[in-house]
């Protein structure tokens, strides 16, 4: 096997860049089932890469059954992703705070959540979002 090859098949795969915007106007047309997706896929990535984490269906199932716990774990997969790297992370479990704001905190979340995921994808190699 070629170092070329022993290098692209040591590397973990990069998640997708998302915007933000299109997250939540997606998450309202479809009545929520978009952020199902979202989370699944957001879950899914982070697992794939790191090899910890929930995953994909555990986030998904623990969403639909105790919705408040995912945007503290989420968020503070996030920052792990960041400490694993070595790098100062923009996001952690307290991030998850932000959706006791009502109206705006939510989007707040998402908003920092998706951003700092989308930096770290990029820093990756990932197209930008």
């Amino acid at each position: 096997m070629s170092e070329v090859a022993v290098a692209a098949a040591s590397t973990p795969p990069v998640g997708k860049p998302r915007r933000v915007l299109v997250i939540i106007l997606l998450s309202i047309i479809t009545f929520g089932i978009y952020g199902l997706v979202w989370i699944y896929k957001t879950f899914e990535e982070m697992k794939e890469y790191s090899g910890k984490g929930v995953g994909g269906w555990v986030g998904v199932i623990l969403d639909i059954v105790i919705g408040f716990v995912i945007p503290f774990l989420m968020a503070s997969e996030v920052g792990k992703l960041y400490n694993g790297d070595g790098k100062e992370n923009p996001v952690s479990g307290w991030t998850g705070c932000w959706v006791f704001l009502p109206l705006v905190g939510g989007i707040v979340w998402i908003c920092k959540t998706q951003w700092a995921m989308n930096r770290f994808w990029e820093s990756k190699g990932a197209p930008a979002a």
